[in-house]
């Protein structure tokens, strides 16, 4: 099972930066989405820097949980946003890691809790 984990952190941390890199270069397609919801650009540049947080988060035994928690959670939003405004396919990637986020919570143990 621990190679089970270890393949969703990588999937996981493919994935958000391949999504952040593109938010923190301000590329138009990125964060238009943003504009267009009444978002200011500021807010495209934060949420680029807490997915590159959480992607590199996960893969320390302590932050792992909280780290794939706030990526959940940004992924939440994600695929709402895309079963809202674009085609549903649009949300796929964003629930593919919002599912393995979840196996990440799920299986990965801290020395913090417990």
């Amino acid at each position: 099972m621990k190679y089970v984990v270890w393949a969703a952190m990588a999937i996981v941390t493919l994935m958000i930066l391949m999504g952040s890199v593109t938010k923190l270069m301000g590329n138009p397609a990125a964060t238009t989405r943003f504009a267009t919801r009444g978002f200011p650009a500021l807010f495209a540049t934060f949420i680029g820097v807490c997915e590159i947080a959480g992607a590199f988060g996960i893969w320390f035994r302590r932050t792992s949980m909280y780290a794939a928690g706030g990526i959940a959670t940004i992924m939440f939003s994600a695929v709402y946003y895309h079963l809202m405004h674009t085609p549903v396919a649009k949300a796929i990637p964003a629930f593919v890691v919002l599912i393995c986020c979840g196996l990440i919570v799920n299986r990965r143990d801290t020395s913090i809790i417990g």
